[in-house]
């Protein structure tokens, strides 16, 4: 009897303790993305500074397959983001990603910037109708944008990328933003320059 109440303790105590262990490893894993993710802003913030210092795709750590190409702001809303170049799945893990085929902030055309609802893009939740955007290209020169409209359109509207928008900034992210599952819609900003 004095046995298998032993071996019964010996068994609770493991239980306990693993399931210790396994907590630990939980809030680590937890606390690694959260660590991560800040670490990469202060790579960011340098790799932008070199870049605005003359220096051309600094990447923000070697693997890196991105590099800023801007930065936005929206002064109402108080943000500040490093725009990154590429707008796939790993760079818009960091930041904003500038859509390749697009115009270049400043440009003639339509220059578009995509992020994450969620992250970098929550504040299109709250912009508005006439909000002032700055976008400082990589050579430290400003271009001013006034918010014009807001749209939500499908995810498979490629329309809203198109060229024929001239001296303008499109913003776009999923919509709805509370969503937690990819939505169906694109929640898209457009934004004429003010020269």
């Amino acid at each position: 009897m004095m046995k298998a109440f032993k071996k019964k303790k010996l068994i609770l105590k493991l239980m306990i303790t693993g399931l210790c262990v396994a907590g630990f490893l939980l809030l680590l894993s937890g606390t690694w993305i959260y660590l991560k993710a800040a670490l990469a802003k202060i790579l960011l913030a340098s790799a932008w500074e070199q870049t605005v210092s003359g220096s051309n795709e600094v990447k923000p750590w070697p693997w890196a397959d991105t590099f800023p190409v801007a930065r936005l702001y929206v002064p109402r809303l108080n943000v500040d983001e490093i725009v990154l170049s590429g707008a796939n799945g790993p760079t818009l893990a960091f930041g904003p990603g500038h859509v390749m085929h697009t115009e270049r902030p400043g440009g003639e055309g339509n220059c578009v910037i995509v992020g994450h609802r969620d992250t970098n893009f929550r504040f299109l939740k709250s912009i508005k109708k006439g909000d002032d955007i700055v976008i400082r290209d990589r050579g430290g020169i400003d271009f001013h944008y006034t918010v014009s409209r807001m749209e939500i359109v499908d995810k498979n509207d490629v329309w809203v990328t198109s060229q024929c928008f001239k001296d303008s900034l499109t913003l776009i992210t999923c919509y709805p933003f509370d969503d937690i599952l990819p939505g169906p819609g694109r929640y898209v900003v457009w934004a004429k320059e003010t020269r």
